[in-house]
């Protein structure tokens, strides 16, 4: 049987300062081959170059990966300020308009940081500029220096709503996970239902009420050794599952895959 092909949602970037490319980080590739089980395709995230039709035909799920440039906060009704920080219209263009489809069709998608802020902004919700400038939030960014593992590596706990999706799905109402974010929720999207929250009370889990398909999102990286990391492996897992459904003809929620 063929694996379901999942649409990598990448970032532009240029090389050596001038050779422009659409990339995603190898991690997001392992974790959707190597947990979710399904076949990773770059997306070059630009209507210029694919419509939102040719990607829902192409894909069976998405990963709206996290990157550096965030969503332009004219998608939420807010003026851009230094805080803001640098952004990739070209991405808005086709990340936002593709979560709503996938929602309204059932089409499953996992959010991670950058995806997760895209989930809340495409259903009508906003976006803080900078969660460390807040009051008694904590710093959420990731350290500026050291190695790899070290900006990786798991720095506060997520709580999760006692007896729902996230809770199921990964077996304890409290883990452990990385933080590299400076963005976050400031008010959730009406359909947006936050179940999981860091310990200052910034969003950190959350899935779309009454949607047909698989639609959770999460602020924090899974795709860091997805295969090894207990919380990270459950959430590729049950997504590969929706993927697999869905290249199948059937759909499947979040509470059908937990």
């Amino acid at each position: 049987m063929a694996r379901p092909v999942v649409g990598i949602i990448c970032n532009r970037y240029l090389i050596n300062d001038e050779y422009p490319v659409h990339a995603g980080g190898t991690m997001n590739s392992d974790a959707i081959a190597g947990v979710a089980e399904c076949v990773p395709m770059i997306v070059p995230s630009n209507p210029d170059y694919v419509s939102i039709n040719d990607l829902l035909e192409a894909c069976d799920g998405f990963l709206l990966t996290g990157g550096r440039p965030n969503v332009h906060p004219e998608e939420y009704g807010e003026e851009a300020t230094a805080a803001h920080g640098d952004f990739d219209r070209a991405r808005d263009a086709i990340a936002l308009p593709l979560i709503r489809a996938c929602v309204d069709r059932g089409q499953p998608f996992l959010g991670i940081c950058r995806g997760f802020q895209e989930v809340n902004v495409a259903l009508g919700g906003s976006l803080h500029p900078e969660i460390r400038d807040l009051p008694g939030r904590m710093n959420h960014r990731m350290p500026p220096d050291g190695t790899l593992q070290e900006k990786f590596e798991n720095r506060h706990t997520v709580s999760f709503t006692e007896g729902g999706v996230f809770h199921r799905l990964m077996g304890a109402q409290e883990v452990v996970t990385n933080t590299l974010h400076g963005q976050g929720i400031k008010q959730a999207a009406p359909r947006v239902v936050v179940d999981g929250v860091a310990p200052d009370g910034t969003p950190e889990a959350i899935f779309i009420k009454d949607a047909p398909g698989f639609t959770l999102s999460v602020q924090w990286h899974p795709e860091y050794q997805a295969a090894e990391d207990p919380v990270s492996r459950p959430l590729f897992a049950a997504f590969g599952r929706a993927a697999q459904a869905w290249s199948q003809g059937r759909r499947l929620t979040p509470a059908q895959v937990a």
